[in-house]
């Protein structure tokens, strides 16, 4: 599978997310860039987990419809032609990370797919639901990993 360039001005892979994008922060999307998006993708999809939160990953973030040609999102906003999706607290848009007090740091993953069409989800899809429609439509994807603890 071919590699999509992903990266963030507010934070490098694998190192703490500033506060300010934290649930009991600003709860604020960070920015993110994105380059290498091979032609004839359809649209992107950006899905951000917990991966650290329990048996199944937790979702903060999930946009379908994305342009293949946008380049990435300031921070704050809403992907160019992007639909938001509930995350795991049961809200449209972004949900900032809110560890448990006292955890180790967990691994927030962004993660951005060029697909060949867009996916068939339920109305309020888990991290393993988007998992499960990718399958099979992916051509292309990368991601950044931010750390964050309270």
């Amino acid at each position: 599978m071919a590699g999509i360039m992903m990266r963030s001005t507010a934070f490098n892979d694998h190192d703490l997310l500033p506060d300010r994008f934290a649930r009991d922060g600003g709860n604020v999307s960070p920015p993110l860039e994105w380059g290498q998006v091979p032609e004839g993708a359809n649209e992107l999809l950006l899905l951000v987990e917990d991966r650290d939160a329990g048996r199944e990953p937790f979702l903060h973030w999930l946009v379908t419809g994305i342009q293949p040609v946008s380049g990435g999102i300031g921070e704050g906003a809403v992907p160019t032609g992007g639909r938001e999706w509930p995350n795991g607290f049961g809200e449209i848009g972004w949900g900032g990370p809110q560890p448990p007090r006292g955890d180790d740091p967990h691994r927030y993953f962004f993660r951005l797919w060029a697909l060949n069409r867009p996916l068939d989800l339920p109305d309020a899809p888990q991290a393993a639901d988007v998992h499960q429609a990718i399958t099979g439509h992916e051509f292309a994807s990368g991601t950044v990993v931010g750390l964050y603890a309270r």
